[in-house]
């Protein structure tokens, strides 16, 4: 006959997994994000062939990108696109987030601000990323119109906008110091605010 347990072993259970901090999500579940992510990449940089050719003059260079724990590295191949780098593969250039929190670094972004990171390797793929990252823009105007069509594509598209911008503003708001109240002005001596009296 099994003993009953307490009422109180599960709250000691859920406060020991809590107190063990955020466990790592399972490693397929980082893989298929890093997909994603590079195939997300790889149709922005399709819309860009300066960008492709650019890439192409790199062709088998690796770029690690590091941010706390979590990094992809990139391989770029010969059609000058990305792909997924094997795991034993020896970074030819890295780049680390500086920026701990994902808070700081989310509102940096969408104040369109470049986060603080920390390069290393080489100088000339260093220079190519720069490039891209200065000079390929994702435009989801144009895909969605591909899909649904010019106007309503427009219409979401500027929808969108109205959003990221309450969105800038209400960080800005909250990023920005407390107004200062106007300086009263002096009262006289003798309880009159008049100067002639």
């Amino acid at each position: 006959m099994a003993t009953p347990q307490s009422p109180f072993s599960l709250l000691n259970g859920l406060l020991a997994r809590v107190a063990a901090g955020p466990q790592p999500p399972p490693q397929w579940l980082v893989h298929e994000m890093q997909q994603r992510m590079v195939l997300f990449l790889n149709h922005v940089l399709m819309q860009e062939k300066q960008a492709m050719e650019r890439l192409l003059r790199q062709k088998g260079r690796v770029a690690r990108v590091q941010w706390r724990s979590w990094s992809l590295a990139l391989l770029i191949t010969p059609a000058g696109l990305f792909d997924l780098a094997p795991e034993t593969a020896a970074p030819d250039l890295r780049l680390e987030l500086s920026e701990p929190s994902a808070l700081a670094l989310a509102q940096g972004a969408l104040r369109g601000d470049k986060p603080a990171i920390r390069i290393e390797g080489d100088v000339q793929l260093a220079a190519d990323i720069n490039w891209l990252a200065d000079h390929v823009r994702w435009e989801p105007e144009e895909d969605l119109a591909r899909v649904i069509g010019d106007m309503p594509a427009h219409m979401l598209a500027q929808l969108a906008r109205r959003a990221a911008q309450a969105l800038r503003q209400f960080v800005g708001a909250r990023r920005a110091p407390p107004a200062q109240p106007p300086a009263a002005a002096p009262v006289p001596a003798n309880g009159t605010d008049r100067a002639d009296a």
